[in-house]
């Protein structure tokens, strides 16, 4: 192998391993901060509401609840619609109305995910309401607007 060609390649090579290496770190970094609430009665405990009035309704701002990873999305998504009740401590009973909405992430299949559409009501609700929710990817979860928590 002539010099300049080693050179390069001994370049290219620590170039990637710094890369690499810079990568993992902060994705492990990422994950050492984001740890999944405890799990009650087949129900997320989660006690914080959210502020944002778009969290979970809109399908630019969904609720994460990962775990297609570890083969638990769909029981997540459960989880987490099993931790809410309705405005005032209501019952609610929800339905999957489909998937829709292609966006990116790495933790889908091909670099692709899917938001599932769950609809909510609760005796006495005026109207059904739309959940967005992304199984893919996680972020501490919170109570969306207009529900509370069935941990009090």
């Amino acid at each position: 192998m002539k010099p300049v060609k080693k050179i390069f390649f001994i370049l290219l090579s620590i170039s990637l391993l710094i890369a690499c290496a810079t990568k993992k770190n902060s994705i492990t970094n990422n994950k050492k901060l984001l740890v999944k609430p405890q799990i009650l009665n087949n129900a997320f405990a989660i006690t914080e509401k959210s502020t944002d009035k778009s969290y979970g309704y809109t399908q630019k701002n969904p609720i994460r609840v990962g775990g297609v990873k570890e083969s638990e999305g769909p029981i997540n998504e459960r989880r987490f619609l099993n931790a809410l009740a309705g405005p005032n401590g209501e019952l609610i009973n929800y339905f999957r109305a489909g998937s829709c909405c292609h966006f990116k992430t790495e933790n889908g299949i091909l670099g692709t995910g899917l938001l599932d559409h769950y609809r909510i009501f609760w005796k006495g609700s005026k109207d059904t309401l739309s959940l967005y929710i992304n199984m893919y990817d996680f972020e501490k979860l919170k109570i969306p607007v207009g529900f509370t928590s069935k941990i009090k």
